[in-house]
């Protein structure tokens, strides 16, 4: 293990951290923030899927 995986785990705890944040300031339900949670990640499942399946 070196030096930059430690860097990209910090790393990526932050932006969580700033996300959570930003998503907390609206206060709004727990059902439409688990909706919308939901929504953006088939949203970048589907994205992800869709360069791996022109890259292929």
């Amino acid at each position: 293990m070196n030096g930059y995986e430690w860097y990209m785990i910090i790393s990526g705890a932050a932006v969580l951290a700033l996300a959570g944040g930003a998503l907390a300031s609206y206060r709004l339900s727990w059902k439409r923030s688990v909706t919308y949670m939901l929504i953006w990640a088939c949203i970048f499942t589907a994205v992800a899927l869709l360069f791996n399946a022109v890259g292929a």
